[in-house]
């Protein structure tokens, strides 16, 4: 079989570029909400009982020889037995799992803070394919074509096109035209000035999302 490029279809100097921007943003921003942290952290522990951070196994960047796993790191916005009894299933509007300052937190996407320690981990980036849980995978790749070849190169992102225009999952549909906007993001990082121009809107509609509480 022929050895593909780590990278394989982005380009070196995107790949390179992009890796040193998420560096750099996840730093400012870690700054910027240093305060902010321990205050959700001490909502989440009032609220209910359980860990302020949650901690959970994802499928992360898709390479030539292996795909790796990772601990992704967000906010708890559900109680703790909330898939005591049904295993892995996937959210429903109006879940009843979600806790009150959860609802709060998935509305501003203020939840996913901590996987800017991912990204600096080398684990996700800022903008990128939405990191899937592997008890799903499975289904999924069965379910949808070419579902695994969304991470092909990348490594999942705190926000995306898929996470912002479509929400989370509920259903194998949703699942379809997620990886659609994931297979469209990887296919506009064709070069430095397209992907700067994509993260930037991608940046700038997530904003809105946090501002307006247009998160679910």
């Amino acid at each position: 079989m022929t050895n593909l490029p780590d990278n394989l279809h982005l380009p070196l100097r995107v790949a390179y570029a992009k890796r040193g921007a998420d560096i750099l943003v996840a730093l400012l921003a870690l700054l910027l909400v240093a305060s902010l942290l321990p205050l959700l952290a001490l909502a989440v522990k009032l609220d209910s009982p359980g860990p302020a951070v949650f901690r959970q196994l994802r499928v992360g960047r898709m390479r030539p020889d292996r795909t790796e796993l990772f601990v992704m790191y967000k906010f708890r916005s559900m109680r703790t037995d909330a898939e005591a009894k049904s295993g892995a299933v996937w959210a429903a509007k109006r879940d009843p799992r979600v806790t009150r300052v959860g609802m709060f937190l998935r509305k501003t996407r203020l939840d996913e803070l901590p996987q800017l320690w991912n990204v600096l981990r080398g684990d996700m980036s800022i903008v990128g394919p939405r990191p899937e849980r592997p008890g799903f995978y499975g289904r999924l790749e069965a379910a949808v074509p070419f579902f695994a070849e969304r991470t092909a190169g990348l490594r999942p992102g705190i926000t995306g096109m898929a996470q912002v225009y479509q929400g989370y999952d509920t259903c194998i549909d949703d699942v379809r035209k997620k990886a659609g906007w994931d297979h469209a993001y990887a296919l506009s990082l064709t070069g430095l000035r397209r992907w700067l121009l994509v993260d930037a809107r991608v940046a700038v509609d997530t904003v809105q999302v946090m501002l307006t509480g247009r998160g679910q």
